[in-house]
């Protein structure tokens, strides 16, 4: 009877395409996330006696956490080739974590008036400056884009990284590289040259093994 616990291995192909797909999934993800937070995001006006005056706030301005989660994503994708077992499938899921928290801070922090009022603060030298309506740009939703592919390739590496290479090494090699050496046959040693006697006593053998 199978147990329900086994699940069939995934086919070779399968697990290649998988590979493929997740190491372009995150690498372009964590590159759109880090260039988006040094873009525009949001612009607005602010109104001064002597009249209004364009401001803008970039993303790094708006919330730091997309660039820093791209990063651990980032790192996280490289890790998962360099653990094995469970620690690749913890690894797999902050990544998954990392492109959801992405997502989350891009969207929710977008609109945030805060950088847009501090901007307008240094532009005219006053405290408490305010702002008008803020107008998005699309570089929120770039990053936003970014942690959608960051949470694919953790989710691929959820499914598939169990069956992906490991920088380690295959565990074949590294059977081979603990099996023990054999031990080395003693030679024949002749009774009647007496070099050969100092040579087998050298070698910590006993010269009178095998002898008639």
């Amino acid at each position: 009877m199978t147990s329900a616990s086994s699940a069939p291995s995934p086919r070779p192909r399968a697990v290649r395409r998988a590979l493929a797909v997740a190491l372009l999934c995150g690498a372009l993800g964590a590159a759109l996330a880090l260039v988006a937070a040094g873009q525009t995001w949001s612009e607005s006006t602010a109104a001064f006696a002597q009249g209004t005056v364009p401001v803008k706030a970039n993303g790094s301005d708006v919330t730091g956490l997309p660039s820093a989660l791209a990063l651990v994503g980032l790192a996280a994708l490289v890790a998962v080739f360099a653990v094995r077992r469970t620690g690749r499938v913890a690894v797999a899921a902050l990544l998954t974590l990392c492109g959801v928290g992405v997502i989350a801070s891009a969207l929710l922090a977008a609109d945030d008036r805060g950088a847009l009022a501090e901007q307008a603060s240094q532009t005219s030298g006053l405290s408490g400056s305010g702002v008008g309506a803020v107008d998005l740009t699309a570089w929120p939703y770039v990053s936003a884009v970014g942690g959608l592919l960051l949470a694919a390739a953790g989710l691929l590496a959820l499914r598939y990284g169990r069956a992906w290479p490991s920088m380690s090494g295959s565990a074949r090699y590294e059977r081979t590289a603990r099996r023990p050496r054999p031990a080395a046959r003693p030679r024949r040693v002749d009774p009647d040259r007496p070099e050969d006697l100092w040579k087998a006593l050298d070698r910590g053998e006993d010269p009178t093994h095998g002898t008639a």
